[in-house]
């Protein structure tokens, strides 16, 4: 037996102490939003602390994203202090996936490995990049990524999660289009402004690298003319979501198996749909944008559910969950759970918890519970990482 309190995620934290010892049925404490918002940060640590008092204020580990600046990870390591118990990172989509195993009761009945696809925005990896676009083997504590979508520039650094724009010039940059940026963005969003995009992009200055679902999203939505910039949280992958859904409502969209392609060190790249259809679709034309939108997103799942067919049958694995925020997205996931059942293979989602960083706790609490030793919680191949 072991009690195991998780502080959370930056983004829509909430926290929750697991106790291993009963029926899966752990403490949570309110959503205390962004920790970018000093009174989260208060109502976070207030939470915690009336978590142990709950339990008596007995626990066995702390655990926390991997992230090393988070108020969240900076909490974790006062408490496990406090209260003399060890803090554990977890990495943030391992954390995902393990939500959705604790959440079927894998913790005590379920001790074979899984393929696990993590998608959403950001988060941090053990190569100390911006992960979110995963294909990962989860077999309890342990985790490896043994794939994940090809990395795009992210101009500027966080600013870019918010100007689609920027995004969907970084892609014309991944695709050998530079010369396109500035013709194609300078009259929405200013000569000056493509011009900066352009030479940061070229001379790779403050573009770091991201793999993360999310910001494919949001390229494609900026090259489609769907958002320039986002007014709130998800506003370009609601739109792009909304214009394939006018498609697939009155049209049976087939995808070309050509129109993406997995590199020998397991990068799933859709670069190939780019060029083919989404650089050169009419913009001014909705019918051309929806169908745009459409074959994106099933491209994409069809991408990701190829290759995770191919690592489940090369590790002998027959469960694969999802997790992560992208799959708040109706057709990317039911294309998903569709493909991979088609595979024969069974899929695990969340049921009650939120497949997004709201139920991370879960997740981060169940790997730690999972190492009988509360040891490094992530496979040797990337453990240098954590040091």
């Amino acid at each position: 037996m072991a009690r195991i309190l998780a502080c959370g995620a930056f983004l829509k934290n909430a926290s929750c102490l697991l106790d291993t010892g009963v029926p899966l049925k752990p403490l949570w404490s309110a959503q205390h939003g962004d920790l970018s918002d000093p009174t989260a940060c208060e109502a976070l640590e207030q939470s915690v602390r009336a978590l142990l008092a709950q339990a008596g204020g007995r626990i066995d580990a702390v655990a926390h994203d991997l992230h090393p600046d988070f108020f969240s990870t900076h909490l974790a390591l006062r408490l496990a202090h406090e209260h003399g118990v060890s803090a554990i990172a977890v990495q943030h989509h391992h954390a995902h996936i393990a939500a959705v195993l604790a959440e079927h009761g894998a913790l005590h009945d379920m001790a074979r490995p899984v393929i696990g696809i993590a998608l959403d925005g950001v988060g941090l990896g053990t190569d100390g990049l911006a992960w979110g676009g995963e294909v990962l083997l989860v077999d309890g504590a342990k985790c490896a990524r043994v794939g994940h979508l090809s990395p795009l520039a992210l101009p500027g650094g966080d600013v870019a999660a918010r100007e689609p724009w920027r995004m969907a010039a970084a892609t014309l940059h991944a695709c050998g289009m530079a010369e396109q940026i500035v013709p194609r963005f300078a009259p929405t969003v200013g000569a000056q402004a493509a011009r900066t995009i352009h030479t940061m992009l070229q001379r790779g200055l403050n573009c770091p690298q991201t793999t993360a679902a999310g910001r494919w999203f949001d390229a494609v939505a900026g090259l489609l003319g769907l958002s320039l910039r986002q007014e709130f949280e998800a506003q370009a992958a609601i739109a792009l979501e909304q214009a394939a859904t006018r498609h697939l409502q009155s049209h049976n969209l087939e995808v070309r198996a050509c129109d993406w392609c997995v590199t020998p060190d397991g990068q799933i790249d859709v670069r190939p749909l780019l060029l083919s259809t989404l650089i050169a679709a009419d913009r001014h034309d909705p019918a051309v944008v929806d169908e745009a939108a459409a074959r994106f997103h099933l491209t994409l799942a069809d991408a990701l559910c190829a290759h995770a067919v191919a690592q489940a049958h090369t590790h002998q694995v027959r469960d694969v969950a999802l997790g992560g925020g992208c799959f708040f997205n109706r057709i990317l996931t039911q294309r998903i759970v569709s493909q991979l059942e088609s595979a024969g293979l069974n899929v695990l989602q969340t049921r009650s918890l939120s497949c997004g960083d709201a139920g991370l706790a879960l997740g981060q609490a169940w790997v730690v519970a999972r190492d009988s030793v509360f040891g490094p919680c992530i496979d040797s191949t990337y453990a240098s990482a954590y040091h």
